[in-house]
């Protein structure tokens, strides 16, 4: 049976720079949920969310949603600046 799908909380309404490492495994909190943020601490378990993985192909400073709205996940693509904080 397949877990109901929820929607992702937004967890700011600015993207996150982040230094990033070549050819590291990072894993993108999709859900919102994740104390961690914007990495994943396992929060959307029950959520029919996940995350996503990613791997550098360079160091590089990145900017990494946290609205969760973005279309080039996990990156910010500025969808952001059409969403309003939740709480």
């Amino acid at each position: 049976m397949t877990e109901p799908k929820a929607e992702p909380k937004i967890a700011d309404v600015k993207p996150m720079k982040v230094r990033v490492e070549a050819g590291k495994r990072y894993l993108w909190c999709s859900c919102g949920r994740s104390s961690t943020q914007p990495f994943c601490d396992g929060s959307h378990k029950g959520t029919g969310l996940r995350p996503v993985r990613f791997t550098p192909e360079q160091d590089d400073e990145v900017y990494l949603c946290m609205c969760k709205q973005t279309g080039n996940r996990p990156y910010c693509d500025g969808t952001h600046q059409q969403v309003a904080k939740q709480d």
